[in-house]
């Protein structure tokens, strides 16, 4: 979520990043966003709470909870991070138009229910196609 929130305030979007208790964004990341997005409106806006995180929002943006090295903490997050799930009961507090993206790997039943991965708010296979290309011409410039 740090890359979201410099890359999103910096194109003056606000984005909102909700987690459960220990599990937020470095201080100074969040800092050096705000920076950032103070010229072009952009704001970060960092709270515990995932419907007020979503409430008219365009996006959500779900992450895995627990990424690779992090395997012997897999238990404890899926605990903490329960209440976080995108599933249809979260995105009861969105607009009915608010899209969902996630950076895959997913694990379904986790942060991101399968009725809404596999749904049609869902841009997450447009989203892996689109990373695809971005890194074939990255490969193709890096090595001339």
């Amino acid at each position: 979520f740090h890359s979201l929130a410099l890359a999103g305030a910096a194109a003056g979007l606000e984005v909102r990043l909700a987690h459960p208790d220990g599990s937020g964004p470095d201080p100074a990341i969040v800092e050096r966003a705000v920076a950032l997005g103070a010229p072009v409106n952009g704001r970060v806006i960092v709270g515990g709470e995932p419907a007020a995180a979503v409430r008219g929002a365009d996006v959500v943006y779900a992450d895995a909870w627990t990424s690779m090295g992090q395997e012997d903490q897999a238990e404890r997050r899926r605990t903490a991070f329960s209440g976080f799930a995108v599933d249809g009961r979260l995105l009861l507090a969105a607009r009915p138009d608010t899209l969902v993206m996630h950076c895959l790997p997913a694990h379904r039943g986790e942060e991101i229910s399968a009725a809404v991965i596999d749904g049609p708010r869902s841009l997450v296979l447009e989203q892996a196609e689109n990373r695809l290309h971005v890194q074939k011409a990255f490969l193709v410039e890096s090595l001339g």
